[in-house]
């Protein structure tokens, strides 16, 4: 189904010239010369995305901001202007604007801006049917370690102190941060996200700090960062073990003393937020490579969460698959499907290199692609290719060559276990083995077999 997305300028050509970009890019368009037109196409329409001139006749764009705002607020806007200044901008950011884009526009950057704003409410629309339900983040798990998370997130919530979590990447670390920000006494304030590890070395402090026109070559406007977008509420620093070193150094800074200048400019800022970081990487080993200061792991790391992968916690798998399968089937409107047993236990099986992500996406696949009302074993034809292609991976990552010989020894005798009908006698003629050894040898390794221990052939 095509995006739509209303344009509203009081400038016909650059209705005309906007509405004949986003078709060409398969976005459905929609027009309005004002505020009150406007505000009309959003109350009749369903609407993804609002590029939103400021300066209108009747209501200028920042009152027709905030009252889109009030009728839709998962509804993303894109501020347009020709007379845009630094404070218009954070203006319209605290009113909730997702951009703000100067004229002439950049096309390039436009579509990227539309195509991200779209991404987001999404986003923000699962966020509200999340919230209707039970009343905001959800992290789903039973398990005892998910419960330890939810205590200490509960402890240190209400409190200032910086947080570090740490896991594996799709383990739910962004989750974690979302949950104690909405704890937090600035629930109400942005919570602001920025992925460290998808943004260019060059490119990270104009990002985190803003930038003065003309500091650097593309710099052709005053730019706010995510420190003053933050401010009085959360900054989520995700991957910060991907920071550039010389990035690091200022983020110390307003660690330590809530203060920085944009890139190219001179004036000090002063900012009041609370910085939640995360991280892949061992950042102790990381700090010992030289890829990371050491001081910025310890201002950080004041509070440290660890998230367990998703194989660590097999048990909450079923949890998961109930959660995605309903949260699936609200988002498409459809009635929710189950997974047979069979499937399930295929599910409970893999281990997950990608975790609750992976997990989360292979739901939606399978209720997208699966036309019955049931899920079964045979709808997951590739899980066992990544099966095998998830222990070749587990190979390779192991340390000396006995953990390798015990790894595979183990998955060898499994195998000639179970095509041997579990039979140690047979499988040990199989062999060519003594069925004494091979007794012993399944013991080691907790190999689970029929029967007893039979008389020995030794």
């Amino acid at each position: 189904m095509s995006k739509r997305v209303l344009i509203v300028d009081d400038e016909a050509s650059i209705r005309s010239s906007l509405e004949r970009l986003l078709s060409f890019e398969k976005f459905k368009t929609f027009t309005a010369p004002d505020g009150e037109k406007a505000l009309e196409v959003v109350a009749g329409e369903r609407i993804d995305l609002v590029l939103l001139d400021i300066k209108m006749p009747g209501m200028d764009g920042l009152e027709v901001l905030q009252k889109i705002g009030r009728m839709r607020s998962d509804l993303p806007v894109v501020i347009i202007s020709g007379h845009g200044t630094i404070q218009t901008a954070v203006e319209a950011t605290k009113l909730g604007a997702f951009d703000f884009i100067e004229k002439p526009i950049d096309l390039e950057r436009l579509l990227l801006t539309v195509r991200n704003g779209i991404t987001q409410g999404e986003l923000a629309r699962q966020n509200v049917q999340l919230k209707e339900r039970v009343g905001g983040t959800v992290i789903v798990g039973e398990h005892p370690s998910i419960g330890a998370i939810l205590e200490t997130v509960a402890r240190v919530a209400p409190q200032t102190a910086r947080v570090l979590i740490m896991g594996e990447s799709g383990s739910g670390k962004e989750l974690v941060a979302r949950r104690i920000h909405e704890l937090s006494p600035r629930a109400e304030e942005p919570f602001i996200e920025v992925n460290c590890a998808a943004i260019p070395e060059e490119l990270i402090e104009s990002e985190l700090f803003g930038h003065e026109k003309g500091s650097f070559t593309g710099a052709v406007s005053q730019r706010i960062g995510k420190f003053e977008l933050a401010d009085g509420g959360t900054l989520f620093l995700d991957e910060v073990g991907d920071m550039s070193l010389s990035a690091q150094a200022k983020v110390l800074r307003v660690l330590q003393e809530s203060v920085f200048e944009r890139v190219g400019g001179a004036e000090t800022k002063k900012v009041d937020v609370r910085v939640i970081a995360a991280s892949n990487k061992d950042l102790l080993d990381e700090a010992g490579r030289g890829n990371f200061r050491e001081d910025l792991f310890y201002r950080l790391n004041v509070v440290p969460l660890t998230i367990p992968p998703l194989r660590e916690r097999r048990s909450d798998i079923p949890l998961l698959v109930d959660y995605f399968l309903a949260e699936v089937a609200a988002e498409l409107g459809a009635p929710v499907k189950r997974l047979s047993p069979a499937a399930l236990d295929a599910l409970m099986d893999y281990s997950w290199p990608g975790n609750v992500r992976e997990l989360r996406n292979l739901i939606e696949r399978l209720c997208i692609l699966t036309s019955g009302d049931s899920i079964e074993l045979a709808d997951l034809p590739a899980l066992e290719l990544l099966r095998e292609e998830d222990k070749m991976k587990n190979v390779f990552g192991m340390r000396t060559y006995q953990e390798f010989r015990d790894v595979t020894e183990k998955e060898f005798l499994t195998r000639k276990l179970v095509e041997n009908g579990g039979n140690v006698s047979r499988t040990a003629r199989v062999l060519g083995m003594q069925r004494s050894n091979l007794y012993k040898k399944l013991e080691k390794h907790g190999i689970e077999f029929r029967g007893g221990r039979e008389p020995s052939d030794d």
